[in-house]
Protein backbone atom coordinates (compact mmCIF):
# COMPACT_ATOMS: atom_id res chain seq x y z
CA UNK A 1 0.00 0.00 0.00
CA UNK A 2 1.45 3.36 -1.03
CA UNK A 3 2.41 5.83 1.69
CA UNK A 4 -0.17 8.35 0.41
CA UNK A 5 -2.91 5.72 0.64
CA UNK A 6 -1.86 4.83 4.18
CA UNK A 7 -1.95 8.49 5.16
CA UNK A 8 -5.60 8.91 4.21
CA UNK A 9 -6.92 5.44 5.09
CA UNK A 10 -9.74 5.12 7.61
CA UNK A 11 -9.50 3.20 10.86
CA UNK A 12 -11.67 0.40 9.44
CA UNK A 13 -9.54 0.15 6.31
CA UNK A 14 -6.35 -0.10 8.35
CA UNK A 15 -7.62 -2.71 10.79
CA UNK A 16 -9.09 -4.74 7.94
CA UNK A 17 -5.62 -4.88 6.42
CA UNK A 18 -4.10 -5.71 9.81
CA UNK A 19 -6.54 -8.61 10.19
CA UNK A 20 -5.75 -9.98 6.74
CA UNK A 21 -2.01 -9.61 7.25
CA UNK A 22 -1.66 -7.33 4.22
CA UNK A 23 -0.43 -4.43 6.34
CA UNK A 24 0.95 -4.12 9.84
CA UNK A 25 0.65 -1.48 12.57
CA UNK A 26 4.43 -1.07 12.42
CA UNK A 27 4.34 -0.26 8.70
CA UNK A 28 1.55 2.25 9.22
CA UNK A 29 3.18 3.88 12.23
CA UNK A 30 6.52 4.15 10.45
CA UNK A 31 4.88 5.69 7.39
CA UNK A 32 2.93 8.23 9.43
CA UNK A 33 5.91 9.18 11.57
CA UNK A 34 7.86 9.80 8.37
CA UNK A 35 5.00 11.95 7.09
CA UNK A 36 4.83 13.80 10.41
CA UNK A 37 8.56 14.52 10.34
CA UNK A 38 8.35 15.78 6.75
CA UNK A 39 5.36 18.08 7.33
CA UNK A 40 6.09 19.30 10.85
CA UNK A 41 8.48 22.09 9.75
CA UNK A 42 5.68 23.57 7.62
CA UNK A 43 2.63 22.82 9.76
CA UNK A 44 3.98 22.96 13.32
CA UNK A 45 1.12 20.68 14.39
CA UNK A 46 2.98 18.81 17.14
CA UNK A 47 4.64 19.88 20.37
CA UNK A 48 5.64 16.30 21.34
CA UNK A 49 6.45 13.41 19.00
CA UNK A 50 6.95 9.98 20.59
CA UNK A 51 8.81 8.05 17.90
CA UNK A 52 10.11 5.27 20.15
CA UNK A 53 6.95 4.87 22.18
CA UNK A 54 4.70 4.77 19.11
CA UNK A 55 6.80 2.11 17.43
CA UNK A 56 6.91 0.04 20.62
CA UNK A 57 3.11 0.11 20.89
CA UNK A 58 2.82 -0.67 17.16
CA UNK A 59 5.05 -3.74 17.54
CA UNK A 60 2.89 -5.01 20.40
CA UNK A 61 -0.24 -4.38 18.33
CA UNK A 62 1.24 -6.24 15.37
CA UNK A 63 1.92 -9.26 17.57
CA UNK A 64 -1.67 -9.24 18.83
CA UNK A 65 -3.12 -9.08 15.31
CA UNK A 66 -0.88 -11.96 14.22
CA UNK A 67 -2.10 -13.97 17.20
CA UNK A 68 -5.72 -13.10 16.40
CA UNK A 69 -6.21 -11.33 19.73
CA UNK A 70 -6.39 -7.54 19.21
CA UNK A 71 -7.32 -5.47 22.24
CA UNK A 72 -10.21 -3.89 20.31
CA UNK A 73 -11.45 -3.51 16.73
CA UNK A 74 -9.19 -0.43 16.57
CA UNK A 75 -5.98 -1.88 17.92
CA UNK A 76 -3.01 -0.26 16.14
CA UNK A 77 -4.88 2.80 14.81
CA UNK A 78 -2.65 5.92 14.95
CA UNK A 79 -3.86 8.70 17.24
CA UNK A 80 -2.87 12.16 18.42
CA UNK A 81 -3.58 13.94 21.71
CA UNK A 82 -4.24 17.66 22.16
CA UNK A 83 -1.80 19.17 24.63
CA UNK A 84 -4.53 20.01 27.12
CA UNK A 85 -4.89 16.34 28.13
CA UNK A 86 -2.55 14.47 30.46
CA UNK A 87 -0.38 11.77 28.91
CA UNK A 88 1.81 9.76 31.25
CA UNK A 89 5.52 10.31 30.75
CA UNK A 90 5.19 13.59 28.85
CA UNK A 91 4.51 17.17 29.95
CA UNK A 92 1.17 18.82 29.31
CA UNK A 93 2.18 22.45 28.94
CA UNK A 94 -1.10 23.77 27.52
CA UNK A 95 0.73 26.05 25.12
CA UNK A 96 2.06 28.14 28.01
CA UNK A 97 5.38 29.01 29.60
CA UNK A 98 3.51 29.09 32.90
CA UNK A 99 3.37 25.28 33.01
CA UNK A 100 6.53 23.50 34.10
CA UNK A 101 8.19 21.08 31.69
CA UNK A 102 7.55 18.07 33.94
CA UNK A 103 6.19 14.70 32.77
CA UNK A 104 2.65 13.69 33.69
CA UNK A 105 2.24 10.78 36.10
CA UNK A 106 -1.17 9.70 34.81
CA UNK A 107 -3.34 9.74 31.69
CA UNK A 108 -6.50 11.76 31.22
CA UNK A 109 -9.56 9.51 30.81
CA UNK A 110 -9.73 9.81 27.02
CA UNK A 111 -6.02 9.10 26.69
CA UNK A 112 -6.35 6.06 28.95
CA UNK A 113 -9.26 4.72 26.89
CA UNK A 114 -7.30 5.08 23.64
CA UNK A 115 -4.34 3.25 25.13
CA UNK A 116 -6.60 0.47 26.45
CA UNK A 117 -7.98 0.03 22.92
CA UNK A 118 -4.43 -0.36 21.57
CA UNK A 119 -4.25 2.96 19.73
CA UNK A 120 -0.77 4.04 18.70
CA UNK A 121 -0.24 7.56 20.02
CA UNK A 122 2.10 9.47 17.73
CA UNK A 123 2.40 12.56 19.91
CA UNK A 124 0.74 15.64 21.35
CA UNK A 125 -0.70 18.40 19.21
CA UNK A 126 -0.43 22.15 19.60
CA UNK A 127 -2.94 24.49 21.21
CA UNK A 128 -3.05 28.23 21.86
CA UNK A 129 -2.29 29.16 25.45
CA UNK A 130 -4.73 27.26 27.71
CA UNK A 131 -6.95 26.73 24.66
CA UNK A 132 -8.36 30.23 25.07
CA UNK A 133 -8.69 31.31 21.43
CA UNK A 134 -9.89 29.91 18.11
CA UNK A 135 -6.59 30.19 16.23
CA UNK A 136 -3.39 28.15 16.39
CA UNK A 137 -0.92 30.64 17.88
CA UNK A 138 0.90 30.01 21.15
CA UNK A 139 3.71 31.88 22.92
CA UNK A 140 5.27 28.49 23.73
CA UNK A 141 4.99 26.64 20.41
CA UNK A 142 4.55 29.40 17.83
CA UNK A 143 2.13 29.35 14.89
CA UNK A 144 0.36 26.22 13.63
CA UNK A 145 -0.60 26.41 9.95
CA UNK A 146 -3.42 25.09 7.80
CA UNK A 147 -2.61 22.28 5.32
CA UNK A 148 -5.00 23.84 2.79
CA UNK A 149 -3.05 27.10 2.78
CA UNK A 150 0.03 27.61 4.94
CA UNK A 151 -0.73 31.33 5.21
CA UNK A 152 -3.99 30.51 7.04
CA UNK A 153 -4.71 29.27 10.54
CA UNK A 154 -6.19 25.78 10.96
CA UNK A 155 -8.41 27.28 13.68
CA UNK A 156 -8.29 26.49 17.36
CA UNK A 157 -7.97 25.68 19.99
CA UNK A 158 -7.58 22.09 18.70
CA UNK A 159 -5.22 23.56 16.12
CA UNK A 160 -2.59 20.87 15.82
CA UNK A 161 -5.22 18.12 15.97
CA UNK A 162 -7.06 19.58 12.96
CA UNK A 163 -3.88 20.21 10.99
CA UNK A 164 -2.55 16.71 11.65
CA UNK A 165 -5.90 15.18 10.73
CA UNK A 166 -6.30 17.12 7.49
CA UNK A 167 -2.70 16.45 6.47
CA UNK A 168 -3.06 12.67 6.73
CA UNK A 169 -1.03 12.14 9.91
CA UNK A 170 -3.49 11.18 12.67
CA UNK A 171 -6.52 8.93 12.17
CA UNK A 172 -8.01 9.37 15.65
CA UNK A 173 -7.34 12.92 16.88
CA UNK A 174 -8.40 13.91 20.38
CA UNK A 175 -9.51 17.50 20.88
CA UNK A 176 -11.54 19.62 23.27
CA UNK A 177 -14.24 22.24 22.76
CA UNK A 178 -15.08 24.97 25.27
CA UNK A 179 -16.64 27.46 22.84
CA UNK A 180 -16.03 25.82 19.46
CA UNK A 181 -12.50 24.42 19.74
CA UNK A 182 -13.25 21.14 17.95
CA UNK A 183 -15.76 22.45 15.42
CA UNK A 184 -13.97 25.69 14.43
CA UNK A 185 -10.72 23.98 13.38
CA UNK A 186 -12.68 21.14 11.79
CA UNK A 187 -14.46 23.70 9.62
CA UNK A 188 -11.33 25.69 8.78
CA UNK A 189 -9.31 22.52 8.07
CA UNK A 190 -11.87 20.49 6.15
CA UNK A 191 -12.30 17.55 8.55
CA UNK A 192 -15.16 16.13 10.62
CA UNK A 193 -15.29 16.99 14.30
CA UNK A 194 -17.94 16.43 16.93
CA UNK A 195 -18.43 18.03 20.32
CA UNK A 196 -20.36 15.29 22.11
CA UNK A 197 -23.02 15.76 24.75
CA UNK A 198 -21.32 17.10 27.88
CA UNK A 199 -20.12 14.20 30.03
CA UNK A 200 -20.27 11.56 27.30
CA UNK A 201 -16.46 11.63 27.17
CA UNK A 202 -15.16 11.80 30.77
CA UNK A 203 -12.64 14.54 31.50
CA UNK A 204 -9.94 14.96 34.13
CA UNK A 205 -8.52 17.27 35.39
CA UNK A 206 -11.67 19.41 35.29
CA UNK A 207 -11.60 22.38 32.95
CA UNK A 208 -11.60 25.88 34.47
CA UNK A 209 -14.32 26.57 31.90
CA UNK A 210 -16.62 24.21 33.79
CA UNK A 211 -19.68 22.91 31.95
CA UNK A 212 -18.60 24.61 28.72
CA UNK A 213 -15.74 22.21 27.96
CA UNK A 214 -16.24 18.93 26.08
CA UNK A 215 -13.70 16.35 24.86
CA UNK A 216 -14.19 14.64 21.51
CA UNK A 217 -12.81 13.46 18.15
CA UNK A 218 -11.54 15.12 15.00
CA UNK A 219 -11.37 12.64 12.13
CA UNK A 220 -11.37 12.59 8.34
CA UNK A 221 -14.58 10.54 8.24
CA UNK A 222 -17.75 10.19 10.28
CA UNK A 223 -17.32 6.45 10.85
CA UNK A 224 -13.89 7.06 12.38
CA UNK A 225 -15.41 9.59 14.78
CA UNK A 226 -18.18 7.15 15.72
CA UNK A 227 -15.59 4.44 16.33
CA UNK A 228 -13.54 6.83 18.41
CA UNK A 229 -16.58 7.76 20.51
CA UNK A 230 -17.17 4.08 21.20
CA UNK A 231 -13.74 4.06 22.82
CA UNK A 232 -13.82 7.46 24.51
CA UNK A 233 -17.27 7.19 26.10
CA UNK A 234 -16.35 4.52 28.62
CA UNK A 235 -16.81 5.89 32.16
CA UNK A 236 -14.03 7.08 34.43
CA UNK A 237 -14.46 7.58 38.20
CA UNK A 238 -12.37 10.75 38.19
CA UNK A 239 -15.14 12.72 36.44
CA UNK A 240 -18.22 13.21 38.64
CA UNK A 241 -20.11 14.59 35.61
CA UNK A 242 -19.42 11.54 33.42
CA UNK A 243 -22.50 9.96 31.87
CA UNK A 244 -23.24 6.24 32.17
CA UNK A 245 -21.82 3.97 29.49
CA UNK A 246 -23.98 4.40 26.36
CA UNK A 247 -26.35 1.50 25.77
CA UNK A 248 -25.62 1.28 22.05
CA UNK A 249 -22.76 1.29 19.57
CA UNK A 250 -22.27 4.58 17.71
CA UNK A 251 -21.42 2.63 14.56
CA UNK A 252 -24.73 0.73 14.68
CA UNK A 253 -27.29 2.28 12.35
CA UNK A 254 -24.79 4.85 11.13
CA UNK A 255 -25.87 4.32 7.51
CA UNK A 256 -29.63 4.30 8.16
CA UNK A 257 -30.13 7.82 6.81
CA UNK A 258 -32.43 10.69 7.76
CA UNK A 259 -35.65 9.73 6.00
CA UNK A 260 -38.73 11.41 7.53
CA UNK A 261 -36.69 13.40 10.04
CA UNK A 262 -37.68 17.01 10.67
CA UNK A 263 -34.62 19.20 10.25
CA UNK A 264 -34.39 22.96 10.72
CA UNK A 265 -31.89 25.12 8.88
CA UNK A 266 -31.04 28.56 10.23
CA UNK A 267 -28.74 30.54 7.94
CA UNK A 268 -27.84 33.08 10.63
CA UNK A 269 -29.57 32.20 13.96
CA UNK A 270 -31.11 35.65 13.61
CA UNK A 271 -27.96 37.55 14.55
CA UNK A 272 -24.91 36.28 12.63
CA UNK A 273 -23.28 37.79 9.54
CA UNK A 274 -22.19 35.16 7.00
CA UNK A 275 -20.00 35.70 3.95
CA UNK A 276 -22.10 35.15 0.80
CA UNK A 277 -19.98 32.32 -0.60
CA UNK A 278 -20.29 30.39 2.66
CA UNK A 279 -24.00 31.14 2.99
CA UNK A 280 -24.60 29.72 -0.50
CA UNK A 281 -22.64 26.52 0.20
CA UNK A 282 -24.39 25.89 3.52
CA UNK A 283 -27.85 26.55 2.06
CA UNK A 284 -27.09 24.02 -0.69
CA UNK A 285 -25.93 21.53 1.96
CA UNK A 286 -29.19 21.98 3.86
CA UNK A 287 -31.15 21.28 0.67
CA UNK A 288 -29.16 18.08 0.27
CA UNK A 289 -30.82 16.75 3.43
CA UNK A 290 -34.17 17.17 1.71
CA UNK A 291 -32.83 15.11 -1.18
CA UNK A 292 -31.88 12.48 1.40
CA UNK A 293 -35.51 12.25 2.50
CA UNK A 294 -35.72 14.65 5.42
CA UNK A 295 -38.33 17.38 5.86
CA UNK A 296 -36.13 20.49 5.90
CA UNK A 297 -37.53 23.83 7.05
CA UNK A 298 -35.70 27.14 7.09
CA UNK A 299 -36.01 29.01 10.37
CA UNK A 300 -34.66 32.34 11.53
CA UNK A 301 -34.12 33.51 15.07
CA UNK A 302 -34.31 30.79 17.72
CA UNK A 303 -32.79 32.70 20.63
CA UNK A 304 -31.08 36.00 21.33
CA UNK A 305 -27.31 35.99 21.02
CA UNK A 306 -25.86 34.60 24.27
CA UNK A 307 -22.55 36.40 23.66
CA UNK A 308 -22.44 38.39 26.89
CA UNK A 309 -23.31 35.41 29.08
CA UNK A 310 -20.66 33.33 27.32
CA UNK A 311 -18.00 35.99 27.79
CA UNK A 312 -18.84 36.22 31.49
CA UNK A 313 -18.46 32.46 31.96
CA UNK A 314 -15.36 32.37 29.74
CA UNK A 315 -13.72 35.37 31.41
CA UNK A 316 -14.23 33.92 34.88
CA UNK A 317 -12.64 30.66 33.72
CA UNK A 318 -9.64 32.51 32.28
CA UNK A 319 -9.24 34.39 35.57
CA UNK A 320 -9.25 31.11 37.46
CA UNK A 321 -6.39 29.82 35.31
CA UNK A 322 -4.01 32.58 36.38
CA UNK A 323 -5.26 33.02 39.96
CA UNK A 324 -2.30 33.12 42.36
CA UNK A 325 0.41 33.27 39.68
CA UNK A 326 2.98 36.02 40.40
CA UNK A 327 2.73 39.10 38.18
CA UNK A 328 6.34 38.75 37.04
CA UNK A 329 5.66 35.28 35.64
CA UNK A 330 2.49 36.44 33.89
CA UNK A 331 4.65 38.56 31.58
CA UNK A 332 5.31 35.32 29.64
CA UNK A 333 1.60 34.99 28.76
CA UNK A 334 -0.14 35.84 25.52
CA UNK A 335 -1.09 39.50 26.23
CA UNK A 336 -4.56 39.04 24.76
CA UNK A 337 -5.25 36.06 27.02
CA UNK A 338 -3.96 38.01 29.99
CA UNK A 339 -6.33 40.89 29.18
CA UNK A 340 -9.30 38.48 29.09
CA UNK A 341 -8.22 36.91 32.38
CA UNK A 342 -7.73 40.26 34.09
CA UNK A 343 -11.17 41.41 32.97
CA UNK A 344 -12.57 38.09 34.17
CA UNK A 345 -11.14 38.69 37.63
CA UNK A 346 -13.44 41.68 37.96
CA UNK A 347 -16.59 39.64 37.35
CA UNK A 348 -18.70 39.38 40.49
CA UNK A 349 -20.43 36.27 41.78
CA UNK A 350 -23.88 37.73 41.09
CA UNK A 351 -22.98 38.39 37.43
CA UNK A 352 -21.46 34.94 37.08
CA UNK A 353 -24.59 33.28 38.47
CA UNK A 354 -26.71 35.44 36.16
CA UNK A 355 -24.70 34.16 33.18
CA UNK A 356 -25.16 30.60 34.39
CA UNK A 357 -28.91 31.15 34.61
CA UNK A 358 -28.84 32.49 31.03
CA UNK A 359 -27.00 29.31 30.03
CA UNK A 360 -29.72 27.25 31.71
CA UNK A 361 -32.47 29.20 29.96
CA UNK A 362 -30.79 28.69 26.59
CA UNK A 363 -30.75 24.96 27.27
CA UNK A 364 -34.47 24.99 27.98
CA UNK A 365 -35.11 26.89 24.75
CA UNK A 366 -33.23 24.31 22.73
CA UNK A 367 -34.89 21.47 24.60
CA UNK A 368 -38.26 22.84 23.50
CA UNK A 369 -36.94 23.40 19.96
CA UNK A 370 -36.01 19.74 19.65
CA UNK A 371 -39.52 18.69 20.57
CA UNK A 372 -40.31 19.82 17.02
CA UNK A 373 -37.06 19.26 15.13
CA UNK A 374 -34.73 16.28 15.17
CA UNK A 375 -31.75 18.42 14.20
CA UNK A 376 -30.66 21.99 13.61
CA UNK A 377 -28.33 22.90 10.73
CA UNK A 378 -26.33 26.14 10.56
CA UNK A 379 -23.17 27.32 8.88
CA UNK A 380 -20.28 26.33 11.13
CA UNK A 381 -18.12 29.38 10.47
CA UNK A 382 -19.33 32.57 8.78
CA UNK A 383 -15.83 33.24 7.42
CA UNK A 384 -13.06 31.05 5.97
CA UNK A 385 -9.82 30.37 7.81
CA UNK A 386 -8.17 33.60 8.96
CA UNK A 387 -4.65 34.59 7.89
CA UNK A 388 -2.04 33.39 10.38
CA UNK A 389 -1.18 35.86 13.09
CA UNK A 390 -4.63 37.47 13.07
CA UNK A 391 -7.13 36.94 15.87
CA UNK A 392 -9.93 39.23 14.69
CA UNK A 393 -11.69 38.97 11.34
CA UNK A 394 -13.20 42.45 11.10
CA UNK A 395 -12.38 45.87 12.58
CA UNK A 396 -15.71 45.78 14.41
CA UNK A 397 -14.78 42.56 16.23
CA UNK A 398 -13.93 42.93 19.91
CA UNK A 399 -13.29 39.26 20.72
CA UNK A 400 -12.69 36.10 18.70
CA UNK A 401 -16.21 34.86 19.50
CA UNK A 402 -17.48 37.66 17.26
CA UNK A 403 -16.34 35.68 14.22
CA UNK A 404 -17.63 32.36 15.57
CA UNK A 405 -21.27 33.14 16.41
CA UNK A 406 -22.56 29.62 15.67
CA UNK A 407 -20.27 27.65 17.97
CA UNK A 408 -20.52 28.77 21.59
CA UNK A 409 -24.33 28.64 22.11
CA UNK A 410 -24.16 24.85 21.96
CA UNK A 411 -21.39 24.66 24.53
CA UNK A 412 -23.69 26.56 26.84
CA UNK A 413 -26.53 24.09 26.20
CA UNK A 414 -24.22 21.01 26.43
CA UNK A 415 -25.74 19.59 23.22
CA UNK A 416 -23.90 17.45 20.67
CA UNK A 417 -22.80 19.48 17.66
CA UNK A 418 -20.58 18.62 14.73
CA UNK A 419 -18.86 20.30 11.80
CA UNK A 420 -18.78 18.47 8.48
CA UNK A 421 -17.12 19.71 5.26
CA UNK A 422 -19.62 20.95 2.68
CA UNK A 423 -17.46 22.67 0.06
CA UNK A 424 -14.57 24.97 -0.73
CA UNK A 425 -14.40 28.71 -1.25
CA UNK A 426 -13.19 30.14 -4.56
CA UNK A 427 -9.79 30.46 -2.84
CA UNK A 428 -9.78 26.73 -2.06
CA UNK A 429 -10.48 27.02 1.67
CA UNK A 430 -12.83 24.56 3.41
CA UNK A 431 -16.42 25.39 4.36
CA UNK A 432 -18.16 23.57 7.21
CA UNK A 433 -21.81 22.85 7.98
CA UNK A 434 -22.84 22.54 11.64
CA UNK A 435 -25.22 19.75 12.70
CA UNK A 436 -26.73 20.20 16.16
CA UNK A 437 -28.66 17.45 17.91
CA UNK A 438 -30.78 17.29 21.05
CA UNK A 439 -29.09 16.63 24.37
CA UNK A 440 -27.88 12.98 24.32
CA UNK A 441 -28.68 12.80 20.59
CA UNK A 442 -25.08 12.08 19.56
CA UNK A 443 -26.08 9.06 17.47
CA UNK A 444 -28.53 11.23 15.52
CA UNK A 445 -25.84 13.79 14.75
CA UNK A 446 -23.46 11.08 13.58
CA UNK A 447 -26.12 9.39 11.45
CA UNK A 448 -27.07 12.66 9.75
CA UNK A 449 -23.43 13.54 9.19
CA UNK A 450 -22.79 10.16 7.63
CA UNK A 451 -25.79 10.52 5.32
CA UNK A 452 -24.54 13.91 4.15
CA UNK A 453 -20.96 12.65 3.83
CA UNK A 454 -22.06 10.09 1.24
CA UNK A 455 -23.12 12.94 -1.05
CA UNK A 456 -19.77 14.71 -0.94
CA UNK A 457 -16.68 14.26 -3.12
CA UNK A 458 -13.36 13.36 -1.54
CA UNK A 459 -11.38 16.52 -0.74
CA UNK A 460 -7.71 16.59 0.27
CA UNK A 461 -5.47 19.54 1.00
CA UNK A 462 -2.72 20.26 -1.53
CA UNK A 463 0.10 19.70 0.94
Amino acid sequence: MAAEDIAFASAAELTGLYSSGKLSPVEVTSALLDRLDALQPELNAFCVVDHEGALEVARASEARWRAGSPLSPFDGVPATIKDLMLMRGFPTRRGSYLIENAPDTEDSPAVARLKEAGAVILGKTTTPEFGWIAIGDSPLTGITRNPWNLDRTPGGSSAGAAAACAAGIGVFNLGSDGAGSIRIPSSFSGVFGIKPTFGLVPAYPPSPMGLLSHHGPLCRGVADAAAMLNVLSRPDPRDPYALPLPAGDFLAGLDDGVGDWRIAYSPDLGYAKVQPEIATACAAAAKQFAALGADVEEVGKIFDSPREALLTLWGAGAARIIAGIPAEKLKQCDPSFLAVAEAGARIGAVDYLGADLARNALGRTMGAFHQTYDLLLTPMMPVPALPVGEDLNDPSDEHWVDWSPFSYPFNMTRQPAASIPCGLTSDGLPIGLQIVGPLHGDAKVLRAARAFETTQPARRPPI
